[in-house]
This record gives C-alpha cells, structure tokens and sequence, in this order.
C-alpha cells in the first residue's frame, strides 16, 4: 500500500494501520488494505485542500473536515455503497488514531452513512464478511459460539429464528448439512463449506459442553446453540449479537442478521450460482423474491465498471435504465 509522493510520515501511518487491523482487530491482510486504501484516499484529499505537507494533519481533521469529504465523494459520483464503505474506513482508521493517543477523538463517529435504496436488500461485500467473521474471540466459550453461529448465517442463509432453532441431531457435520425448519414448519436442508464446519465442530467439541454444564441441573437440551447460562438460545439474541459484532468491525451502521442472509445470496449470485438453486437454499416459496439479487448484482457490476473502465470512471449508470 503506497501513499502519494511526498507524504511519507502519512505511508508509515497506513502502515501501522494495517498492522493494527489484522493484529488488533483481528480483520485479514485484505481487509486491512482495503481500508487503508481508503483511509490513503482520504489523505489524498488532505493533501489536495491543506497542502501535502499537511496530508498526515489528523489533529486538525473535525466533523466538518469529514462532511466536506463526504461532499467531495458525492460530486465524484461514487455510489451510496462505496461512500458508506469508505466513512467505515475512516472510523475505523480514526480509532486506530484515538488507540495510538495519535488524535484525541474520532472525528469519524458521528458521520452518517448515506440511506441506500429501500427497494433493495443490504448485503457486505466479501471483505466486510471477512472481518465480521473473525470479530469473535473465539478462545472463550462465548466468542467461539458467536464464530460458528456467524459462520453458518453467512454459509447457509439460515434465518436468525431458523438457526435458533437447530438441534443437535440436525446437525450433520460430516456431510457439511444442516437439516432447518423454515416458514409454514417447511423443511429444507441447507449446506455449508469447510470454514463453517471447522468453527462448528469447534464449537460442539468444547464450547457447547462447557456452556450446558453451566445449566446445573446435569441434563443436557437439543438446542445445539446455547445461551451462557446453558439454556436454548433465542432469535433475538441471534440479532443482537450481529448487531454486536457489525458495530465492532464498522460493517454499517444498518447491518442486521438478516443482511447476512441477503450477503449469502448475492455472492452466491456473483459466483455463478442459478437462481433456481439459491430459491431452494434460502427456502423461498416463490422464485420471484429471489429474484431481487439479480437486482443486487446489477448495481454491483455497474459500479465495479464506473470505477475501473478507463472510459468510464466517475459516471453514475442508471439503474433503471
């Protein structure tokens, strides 16, 4: 990750800062340069207002400083998503700050990311996945609970209340398939890839046994996911603990449990998967509500295609058109 010429003290920052995400934070090595790129971006645009000699002048940076960026990246016609997505970089590049005493407060924090469109789904991008995965400290019980239950949301798209739901006996690791019982009492078995047997196995190896002997009373439950007090997890805790962690890894600020399941669904998509497979993983009766993520993909490869075609950067596309 290279700076601009001439603002090498601002290079050693987004050096240390990358150090910081994939030692502190846990976030991996591409994570980690996709933020610092943003956060290089940003002292590009320091650099372009104050001078260069002024692109690491991070004491001077205040919500206003931040706004007026915003405003810059809106007149660049980036899309809503990328906008919100840099602002998360900038928080997360500030608290870096704030952690290394470099700047007293996050000038970031109070900046609002931009409503996208109601009409469609929220989703992470791979990279945002990545790091939300490996929030969890997954050395207590607790945290190594909250990775496997992150790793099947994303590699199933199991609803929260579906994951909730799930029983010992049906679970069936071996064969990486999770039998789940969806709206209307529907049935539907759901798969699930190495990462996500790796952090369930986990899990059921040491995790789940020391939280059902937390229960006192010598009998185990068939719920496979357990609170710390050993008894059945609820839906709303599946909710509450993404929230958690999405906040923790600034994945935005509108992220839910649900979006994991739409994230689920449009990288299946942008991976060559039909539309007619993702209906039956995702347990919808109608092929037309899984038809909105073809819509997904389209506002996804047409922003990928404004930012990277030499003949075509900086153009906003028309997503009706």
């Amino acid at each position: 990750m290279e700076a601009t010429p001439g603002m090498s003290n601002a290079g050693a920052y987004v050096d240390a800062f990358i150090v910081y995400m994939t030692d502190v934070r846990g976030a991996s090595m591409h994570t980690a340069e996709a933020y610092a790129h943003d956060a290089v971006q940003f002292m590009d645009f320091l650099a372009e207002r104050w001078g260069e000699d002024r692109a690491d002048d991070f004491v001077s940076v205040d919500y206003k400083t931040i706004r007026d960026y915003i405003g810059h990246l809106h007149r660049q016609r980036y899309e809503k998503r990328s906008i919100a997505r840099k602002i998360t970089a900038l928080r997360s590049f500030f608290r870096y700050l704030v952690a290394e005493e470099l700047v007293s407060a996050n000038a970031a924090s109070l900046a609002r990311l931009p409503k996208l469109d109601k009409d469609l789904p929220d989703f992470l991008y791979q990279h945002e996945m990545e790091a939300l995965l490996a929030a969890p400290d997954a050395t207590t019980e607790l945290g190594c609970r909250d990775r496997a239950m992150l790793e099947l949301l994303y590699a199933t798209g199991m609803r929260r209340s579906e994951l909730a739901g799930v029983r010992l006996r049906d679970i069936d690791v071996d064969r990486k398939a999770i039998r789940v019982t969806g709206k209307g009492n529907k049935q539907r078995e759901v798969l699930f890839g190495a990462p996500a047997a790796a952090a369930l196995s986990e899990y059921l190896s040491w995790a789940r046994p020391e939280l059902s002997r937390r229960r006192g009373d010598g009998r185990d439950v068939e719920a496979a996911f357990l609170t710390r007090s050993g008894r059945p997890l609820q839906p709303a805790y599946v909710y509450t603990m993404v929230r958690k962690y999405v906040q923790q890894v600034d994945a935005g600020d509108r992220i839910t449990a649900h979006d994991l399941r739409h994230s689920f669904a449009t990288h299946m998509l942008e991976g060559g998967a039909d539309l007619r497979t993702i209906q039956e993983l995702l347990g919808h009766a109608s092929l037309r509500s899984t038809e909105i993520y073809t819509h997904v993909t389209t506002r996804r490869m047409k922003e990928v295609y404004s930012q990277t075609h030499p003949l075509a950067k900086g153009e906003q596309h028309d997503d009706d058109e």
